[in-house]
């Protein structure tokens, strides 16, 4: 099972989601997706509608403050493959796998996959 290290984990850990917020839009808008997209997708994951998702960038929380508050989607665990060199179901600590859920489904909404593909609908 490949995962991460401690180091790399507390990194996650530590780093504020509005600091990786502005890397998200650019990267999905850059793609012809919009904010409206990736606020469903994140709303989708964490249940944060968009007013939560604002309190969160203005207070500047952390990603493991983030997640701790979030309420996942049962599915989430259907999220799958490789993301920044790991495999994301073979993550072992859960912060960081979480955080990769974001990462991969930004990806996957940037590569134009479709919304219901994304949201792992039936």
């Amino acid at each position: 099972m490949s995962t991460t290290t401690p180091e790399h984990d507390d990194r996650v850990a530590k780093l504020t989601f509005a600091s990786v917020y502005p890397h998200y839009i650019s990267k999905i808008q850059k793609k012809g997706r919009t904010l409206a997209e990736l606020h469903e997708v994140i709303e989708w994951l964490t249940g944060y509608n968009e007013i939560k998702l604002q309190e969160l960038i203005d207070t500047k929380v952390t990603f493991k403050t983030f997640f701790e508050n979030a309420t996942l989607h049962p599915n989430a665990h259907l999220i799958k493959g490789v993301i920044c060199g790991y495999r994301i179901e073979d993550i072992e600590t859960q912060l960081t796998r979480e955080t990769r859920y974001l990462d991969k489904l930004v990806d996957e909404l940037a590569r134009g996959r479709k919304m219901e593909k994304i949201l792992r609908t039936a």
